[in-house]
């Protein structure tokens, strides 16, 4: 082909427009896909962390109040209270549970008590972090009820940006303070 016949092909291919939209709509789907996953992938899981939430102020509500008494909480009985609500927003029989409800000498006791996540793992730290543990206190007694869950991140291309545990999940965590009132024991 001679140069005049390359520049004129040039020339009629860039002054084309047919099929720019086309090629503009490819250019922006993908970004766009991506911005509307991260939108709804944070929208439910912060949908979750708040019925999590809430679901945790009404678990301690009742043990504050007295309504569930000391001898009937066992760890299981405390998940199952809390998974056959938390349902709606996760995987039968909630995986990934985890729960720490403990009596405290005071409230500065139980500000201490904290966690981190160490090696992608959820460490209890504070006083007496050693493991999770239900053990609900008597009547005018300080308690702590922590409710973890690993929620898993469900787009894989948001799982390294959000994710901050094990398998692609990352953590929701909510925590009740208080002092029981004045009930039989």
């Amino acid at each position: 082909m001679s140069k005049a016949g390359r520049a004129s092909f040039s020339a009629r291919f860039l002054g084309d427009r047919r099929g720019s939209t086309a090629l503009e709509f490819a250019m922006l789907a993908v970004p766009f896909a991506l911005l509307v996953f991260a939108i709804l992938e944070s929208c439910i899981s912060f949908a979750g962390q708040e019925v999590m939430a809430n679901i945790t102020d009404d678990v301690a509500r009742q043990l504050r109040t007295g309504q569930i008494r000391r001898a009937d909480m066992t760890e299981a009985t405390l998940k199952d209270m809390i998974c056959s609500r938390l349902e709606i927003m996760v995987a039968k029989d909630c995986p990934g549970l985890e729960v720490d409800l403990r009596e405290y000498p005071t409230f500065a006791d139980a500000a201490k008590a904290g966690f981190k996540i160490q090696d992608r793992e959820i460490v209890l730290t504070g006083t007496n972090p050693a493991t999770f543990t239900v053990s609900p206190g008597l009547a005018e007694s300080i308690n702590m009820l922590r409710v973890f869950y690993k929620w898993p991140v469900m787009t894989d291309f948001m799982a390294k940006s959000m994710a901050n545990l094990k398998d692609g999940n990352t953590l929701h965590f909510t925590s009740v303070t208080w002092q029981n009132e004045p009930f039989d024991n």
